[in-house]
């Protein structure tokens, strides 16, 4: 794994909404309007999770009763990103929901919102330059010690395993990366782990992997970092190479994945994949929006342990609340907490 200068604790990946409901439902120019306003960045729309969480974002917009700019979306492009920011800091809302994908070229977009006294809150990824006021994410070094821990146990402590690696350039990669290969060095060194770059691509890591299982036919694990983006073109590649036996008989090849979307959890019920960690996809939009409004109000928050199950930690440039997130199996897969088994069609 490439070498990076990084902090300790950090945040990861963020949001996507549909911007033609936000703006249909519950975006508002209305200069009538005395409530703070909000300014929301949609950073992607490529996977069925920040779909997901497109959804749940406007469910809190109208239960919380904010009032939303019309959003801009930067679809995992930094330059378009940065404008985007730039556009919404110009109709001066009090704060700023985003979702960095380049989480190391922040400083300067962060810096200017400083200046004009708009918050930053940013989801699933944590800006590591620049002062953020709220970064709602969960722990992902935990995404890949979780993964770790199972896969290790599920195959005894031996094999192979291809690990579908986000971007590195992403903390949430670097930090599942991270976790995943310190685990398997300290607890399973019996496993050798193939890592695969693929940039969050599903095209690039089905490739990646193809070429992993000719070179390794012997192959009997996999982690899959984004659920989203990989389950699908994993999936469809075992089944085309006749490797994709059920969980249980002879031949199959244990899979991890991130994400918790619902066809994560029908793949663990059909025994495609054993399991999954669960990222909170209604949980991020709740408390995105929940630190938007308080922010705007101008609440302060310390760290230490919140009134709904998680902890807000200190970074250098702010805090992070840091969302439980739970692995799912089958024993567990059909667990109502679950958002994937309540999810929105």
């Amino acid at each position: 794994m490439k070498s990076r200068t990084i902090r300790t604790t950090c945040a990861g990946c963020v949001a996507v909404l549909l911007a033609g409901c936000l703006t249909a439902c519950g975006g508002t120019d209305d200069p009538g309007d005395s409530r703070p306003q909000i300014g929301i960045d949609i950073p992607r729309a490529d996977s069925d999770f920040w779909k997901a969480y497109a959804k749940y974002l406007q469910q809190e917009i109208d239960d919380q009763h904010l009032s939303v700019l019309p959003p801009t979306r930067s679809d995992g492009d930094e330059a378009t990103f940065t404008a985007n920011v730039h556009s919404l800091a110009a109709r001066h809302p009090k704060s700023v929901v985003m979702a960095p994908q380049n989480t190391m070229a922040t400083e300067s977009t962060l810096s200017d919102l400083f200046r004009a006294n708009i918050h930053a809150i940013s989801v699933d990824t944590e800006p590591e330059h620049g002062s953020v006021y709220m970064v709602v994410r969960a722990d992902n070094k935990a995404y890949g010690t979780k993964a770790c821990e199972f896969l290790g146990k599920r195959l005894g402590g031996k094999g192979k395993v291809a690990e579908l690696q986000g971007a590195l350039s992403s903390i949430n990669g670097y930090e599942r990366s991270a976790g995943f290969a310190a685990c398997m060095k300290r607890n399973f060194p019996g496993i050798q782990v193939i890592a695969l770059a693929t940039e969050w691509k599903g095209d690039v890591a089905s490739a990646e992997l193809r070429s992993a299982l000719a070179a390794n036919p012997d192959l009997n694990g996999i982690y899959l970092q984004a659920g989203g983006v990989f389950l699908q073109p994993t999936l469809a590649l075992l089944r085309q190479q006749g490797l994709l036996e059920p969980a249980g008989r002879s031949g199959h090849i244990a899979i991890v994945s991130n994400d918790g979307i619902p066809a994560e959890l029908d793949a663990i019920r059909k025994g495609d994949i054993d399991a999954t960690v669960s990222q909170p996809a209604d949980l991020y939009a709740k408390y995105a929006l929940y630190y938007a409004k308080a922010a705007a109000e101008g609440k302060t928050f310390r760290p230490g342990p919140t009134d709904h199950g998680s902890t807000i930690i200190s970074l250098p440039n702010g805090l992070e609340d840091q969302i439980p997130s739970s692995l799912v199996t089958k024993e567990n897969v059909d667990d109502p907490s679950l958002w994937a088994n309540h999810a929105a069609g």
